[in-house]
């Protein structure tokens, strides 16, 4: 058994941590740094297939040493910008490098890369009279994501990142039949709760934006606000903010966050919750609160409905309050980098309103001029005000600015998951709201095509098809794909529309949009 000097960054070992349900694990983790306070060792450690946010500073008492593994030892080898290497080597990582490669197909191993292959397909409806039973076996042209439409058929290929402009995309034009499907005749099987998708339909699953394929993705040299993870560091990788006050909320921070460096050993950080300056104490606080007069974010207030009101706030007008927004939302977001030049970006402010003025709940930014038909940037919702509904919020107001600028919009990627999660519900109630209204017209079945249904609640058509595939309402009947609703998916749906209580007003919107390509707008 190894003693507990002999850790070192790198090493791999069983740590005990507390699961959800209150109950002891034992997860493999590595340690990422090592620090001594007071001759007391603590040990920074990442839960391996954990995220992120879970990271946290352990003591030797949680350490199974008995299996710790130590990292290899690599030669310093030069790499493309003629740097040595000087990341210590992790048990298991060449293995998984060789498994990654043997499961490319060979024409990607030729290249070196794993490339998505773009299936055309033309959909003709022939709407049949009757209902009859799906016919078996398969389809002559099947949707290029087979596991989404047929979830039995294990594919053995590795796991692609699926690129926007590979997304079979049916004619824009044929009408799609819309039915309730009864309870005996066969349909797609629904994934298992809880269990790992095996092909992603929206393109934005975590498991293949980390996937260690070796093809990091440039960077945007745009607005963009995608993180490059090739560029990873221990520094960026760790917690360095311990608390954040603001208001009468203190948040714990889940990821790294650019803060100066003298702030980053306090064990709590002030924020003023109207202009989100930080200062080092309580005291700090209080003596700026005497001058600071702002009651609400600044910008322009575009929506408002009860308590709850939206701000537009320019990134160049307003520098500084975004910026500080910024550095906040970074603790919360992981996929995301940090660019102190906010001039193109627009910030939009969820707030709450009480007596004392109106409180942030959450955000969304976006690029003033998207050549991707990205309608947001970065999202967010404050953790204290998580799990009541105000992210769809958010979602919904985003996709309602889209329809006054008359555009489909897409959120920009990679998602963090539970903002993947978030839209993937959006998209599902939003499109199933749709197709449950449609009415029959002279007793034949209702039909609406793909550009119809992105037209009406402008989400772009790539995101329509893609959910229709997750949700596994695309059928193959009688030469034709036709969409059908269970009886499941109506009552679940039905049941998750009564919990949603907070719906955007386009009645309360007061938005006009900007042409920012003149750049006398900026």
């Amino acid at each position: 058994m190894a003693e507990v000097g002999e850790i070192i960054e790198g090493c791999r070992l069983p740590v005990l941590r507390r699961n959800q349900d209150n109950e002891d694990e034992w997860p493999l983790a590595e340690i990422l740094s090592v620090k001594d306070i007071s001759g007391r060792k603590l040990f920074y450690v990442h839960y391996i297939d954990f995220n992120k946010r879970l990271d946290e500073w352990v003591t030797h008492e949680r350490l199974d040493l008995k299996k710790i593994q130590f990292p290899k030892k690599e030669a310093k080898t030069p790499t493309k910008n003629g740097l040595p290497g000087s990341r210590p080597g992790s048990p298991e990582r060449e293995v998984r490098k060789t498994l990654d490669l043997s499961l490319q197909p060979a024409s990607a191993q030729a290249s070196g890369k794993t490339l998505p292959i773009p299936v055309q397909i033309t959909l003709r409806f022939n709407l049949p009279k009757e209902r009859e039973a799906i016919p078996g076996g398969e389809p002559d042209q099947p949707l290029s994501s087979s596991s989404c439409l047929q979830p039995n058929h294990r594919s053995t290929k590795r796991k692609v990142e699926v690129v926007s402009p590979a997304t079979p995309v049916p004619s824009e034009t044929a009408p799609t039949s819309v039915f309730p499907q009864n309870g005996s005749a066969r349909r797609a099987v629904a994934a298992q709760p809880g269990r790992k998708r095996k092909s992603n339909c929206l393109g934005t699953d975590e498991d293949s934006q980390d996937s260690s394929d070796g093809i990091p993705s440039a960077p945007r040299m745009t607005g963009s606000l995608v993180s490059d993870r090739s560029h990873d560091d221990i520094v960026t990788r760790m917690k360095n903010i311990e608390c954040i006050e603001l208001g009468r909320h203190r948040l714990k921070p889940w990821y790294f966050s650019p803060y100066p460096q003298e702030l980053t050993t306090l064990p709590v950080l002030y924020l003023c919750e109207f202009c989100l300056k930080y200062g080092r104490s309580l005291k700090c606080l209080q003596r700026h609160l005497t001058k600071c007069d702002l009651r609400h974010p600044p910008g322009n207030e575009i929506y408002r409905k009860g308590t709850i009101s939206f701000f537009e706030i320019d990134g160049r007008k307003n520098k500084s309050y975004s910026q500080n927004l910024c550095l906040l939302a970074k603790c919360f977001l992981d996929h995301k980098t940090l660019y102190y030049d906010t001039d193109p970006f627009l910030f939009y402010v969820m707030t709450e309103y009480d007596c004392k003025g109106f409180h942030i709940v959450g955000y969304f930014s976006k690029e003033k001029e998207s050549t991707e038909d990205y309608n947001v940037a970065c999202i967010l919702t404050l953790p204290p005000y998580q799990r009541r509904g105000y992210g769809k919020l958010l979602i919904e107001f985003s996709y309602e600015l889209s329809k006054v600028e008359g555009k489909t919009g897409t959120p920009e990627k990679p998602l963090s998951d539970l903002g993947l999660l978030s839209y993937r519900s959006y998209w599902s109630q939003t499109i199933l709201e749709i197709l449950m209204g449609l009415k029959s017209e002279s007793g034949e079945r209702p039909q609406i095509t793909i550009n119809e249904i992105s037209e009406i609640t402008s989400i772009k058509k790539e995101d329509v098809i893609s959910t229709l595939q997750y949700l596994n309402l695309i059928n193959y009947y009688k030469g034709q794909y036709i969409l059908t609703l269970s009886e499941d998916i109506v009552d679940g749906h039905e049941r998750a529309m009564l919990k949603r209580l907070l719906r955007i007003d386009s009645k309360c919107l007061h938005f006009t949009p900007k042409d920012w390509s003149k750049r006398g707008k900026w």
